[in-house]
């Protein structure tokens, strides 16, 4: 395992529009320091959690709960079956009391709300706590709770992750680990993405012995409060919270037009229709990708105007490109 690379960001002018392309993940040290939400947890745990309830509108929120033995992994259970934790509805005020009275204990329940949207929950914390090249991203979701491990998993958009209370340790994998890192189901995930069986924690090498070699590649992050970390689209990353009380905020956007679709409902639809097609006809349809998708070939003998969807997708090809999709699965 090595280090990640890191800067340190003394503005948010230290923000480069080539971090936010970039294609390996990069540590922004102290990037956002000066959040109030971040030198509130600098006083004390409580005054941070005074501070988010001030904004609260009252709206529940979902936290997902494991039983102390558990150590904080939000997991499967033994067979895939079911999950080891419980999904409750809280009002924010009470569930920060409740983690805030299990802090500095050494046996104790795990509490993890996961991905809220802050304008949703929290309306007004961003007008003092926003990253401003990042202000008009579609997704900016706030993370509570106390210590935890999150399983590897990737996501489809980009992400800049930033610790506002506690600590966190990121262990980061690139796109092609894929197969080393023994993922589970793809239509039944403890958080909505595909994710690696192992336990980071005690990996069982006679189960997952590529492991060892998803290792050899693995890069390490740790971040303290004021920190942050950009994430690339389809890394595969690990999160543990380490403190007893910890917040992050995250913000999630594509590099592309919100007219797109998603690139996971691709890999559904192939999953219906081609995987377990004979193996000759998977290899032509794996050169129709290729020749058209992945290393698309220039279609010059085509006039521009009679391309169709061999032109860059534009919002009303993308209409007619849906429309075509729901008659075919419709039928």
């Amino acid at each position: 395992m090595s280090a990640v690379e890191e800067i340190n960001c003394h503005s948010y002018a230290d923000l480069t529009d080539d971090i936010l392309c970039a294609t390996q993940p990069l540590i922004l040290r102290g990037l956002v320091k000066h959040w109030p939400l971040v030198l509130a947890g600098q006083d004390s745990k409580q005054s941070a959690a005074d501070y988010l309830t001030q904004f609260y509108n009252q709206k529940p929120v979902y936290a997902m709960v494991a039983a102390a033995q558990e150590k904080g992994r939000f997991f499967y259970n033994s067979d895939l079956s079911g999950f080891n934790f419980t999904r409750k509805s809280y009002q924010l005020d009470a569930l920060l009391k409740q983690v805030l009275s299990m802090a500095d204990q050494s046996e104790t329940e795990a509490v993890y709300v996961g991905s809220t949207s802050i304008n949703h929950i929290l309306p007004g914390l961003r007008l003092e706590n926003d990253i401003p090249q990042l202000t008009d991203k579609p997704l900016v979701s706030i993370w509570i709770g106390n210590q935890s491990r999150i399983a590897a998993h990737y996501d489809v958009t980009d992400n800049v992750a930033c610790v506002a209370v506690g600590k966190r340790r990121f262990t980061l994998f690139p796109p092609e680990q894929l197969d080393n890192l023994y993922i589970g189901p793809l239509d039944f995930t403890p958080a909505g993405q595909p994710a690696s069986l192992v336990d980071f924690q005690q990996p069982d090498f006679a189960r997952f012995p590529k492991f060892k070699t998803a290792l050899e590649h693995a890069l390490v992050a740790e971040l303290d409060a004021g920190d942050a970390i950009f994430i690339p689209s389809m890394w595969w990353h690990h999160v543990e919270a380490l403190s007893d009380f910890n917040v992050l905020v995250n913000y999630w956007w594509r590099q592309v037009g919100e007219h797109l679709g998603s690139p996971g409902d691709v890999l559904k639809h192939a999953m219906l229709s081609i995987k377990d097609l004979p193996q000759c006809q998977r290899d032509a349809w794996r050169q129709l990708f290729e020749h058209y998708v992945f290393s698309p070939v220039s279609q010059v003998h085509i006039p521009d105007q009679a391309k169709g969807m061999l032109n860059p997708i534009d919002d009303d090809m993308a209409r007619k490109l849906r429309a075509m999709l729901l008659n075919s699965l419709n039928r």
